[in-house]
């Protein structure tokens, strides 16, 4: 399956800690878009798409929330709890993401701008699709 987490690295002293995302160094990729996901409700699972070309890396700024990743022949389970990591997903791979904890703040890193005909949204679709 084409997912990878990514250490990210921190740097910090007795001040606090910062990690720093750079184009082609810890983000594999151009970032061409940025958008964050919080304040998500008790029991909601949220994604059920997947990209046709779009590449992105995931990561939970605050909080916890768990990917369930699927590439049309393997489908695995994620959680997501530490700012220093990133969870690279390729095109074709289906996700979901739910048990948000209350505190949980999502950023997601995207190589492209939103483009609504490069989701896949119907999972059988997805199926036949990742063949």
């Amino acid at each position: 399956m084409k997912v990878e987490l990514i250490p990210l690295q921190i740097h910090g002293d007795e001040r606090g800690s910062l990690v720093s995302l750079e184009r082609n160094s810890n983000i594999p990729f151009d970032i061409r878009r940025v958008y964050y996901i919080f304040d998500t409700e008790n029991g909601v699972t949220r994604g059920y798409h997947a990209h046709k070309k779009l590449m992105q890396m995931a990561i939970v700024l605050k909080g916890s929330c768990d990917f369930i990743l699927d590439d049309g022949n393997e489908r695995i389970s994620i959680t997501l709890n530490n700012p220093a990591q990133g969870l690279l997903i390729n095109s074709f791979i289906w996700r979901e993401m739910k048990n948000f904890t209350p505190d949980c703040v999502l950023m997601i890193l995207a190589d492209n701008e939103y483009d609504e005909s490069d989701y896949i949204r119907d999972y059988d679709q997805f199926r036949s699709m990742a063949k």
